[in-house]
């Protein structure tokens, strides 16, 4: 893939990237379907929240996306929950995974549908670095007080189905078909708008 059209992937993954919180409960068996790297793809619409507090449930889907509908534009309600809205068939990938005491943590990054070889096949500083911060924000609201607006029985309903997944845990998508290819390592330098693929340390130049 030439560089030029990693830019464009890259541009419209991460360019605006705002973080975003769904919590429910699911029981073990399904957390466990979660691999960090995996591809998922979720079918129907995923409601989530530009509001974090601390985790009303064991798990915490924190998603990362650059194109969210914001749903306060047409519902001034939607304003005091924070409430964004991903489309059907949205595909992700699963960035990280971390736990503390009985709760889990599962970081999404929101990917485009034609670049899921790409995201399977491949890491990049700018996914470590939202790792980090992903990771910090957990620890960070892990003790925090729930958010009241976000505890009602139709908020709770609409974020209480797993994603990339039925209740029975039967994954919507199987990554172990995306082609397998040599793994690339992309580094992204924003400030210089650069882009370069498995990049030879400076040690192995001579």
């Amino acid at each position: 893939m030439k560089n030029a059209r990693l830019k464009t992937i890259y541009n419209e993954t991460f360019s605006g990237l705002r973080l975003f919180y769904r919590d429910t409960n699911l029981p073990g068996n399904l957390i466990l379907n979660y691999k960090v790297g995996q591809i998922i793809q979720e079918r129907g619409f995923t409601d989530m929240s530009s509001i974090g507090g601390g985790l009303s449930g064991n798990v915490r889907y924190l998603i990362a996306s650059a194109h969210p509908k914001d749903l306060s534009k047409f519902n001034p309600d939607s304003a005091k929950i924070g409430h964004f809205l991903l489309g059907s068939i949205a595909y992700f990938k699963v960035l990280d995974i971390q736990k503390i005491e009985n709760k889990t943590q599962i970081f999404l990054l929101n990917i485009p549908d034609n670049s899921i070889s790409l995201f399977k096949n491949s890491s990049s500083n700018l996914e470590e670095e939202i790792i980090e911060k992903a990771r910090k924000k957990f620890r960070d609201k892990f003790n925090s007080d729930l958010i009241p607006s976000l505890q009602t029985a139709e908020w709770r309903q609409r974020t209480e189905t797993p994603l990339g997944m039925s209740i029975n845990g039967e994954l919507f998508f199987d990554d172990s078909k995306i082609k397998i290819e040599e793994p690339k390592r992309i580094e992204i330098d924003a400030h210089n708008k650069t882009i370069e693929v498995n990049k030879k340390p400076w040690w192995k130049i001579w």
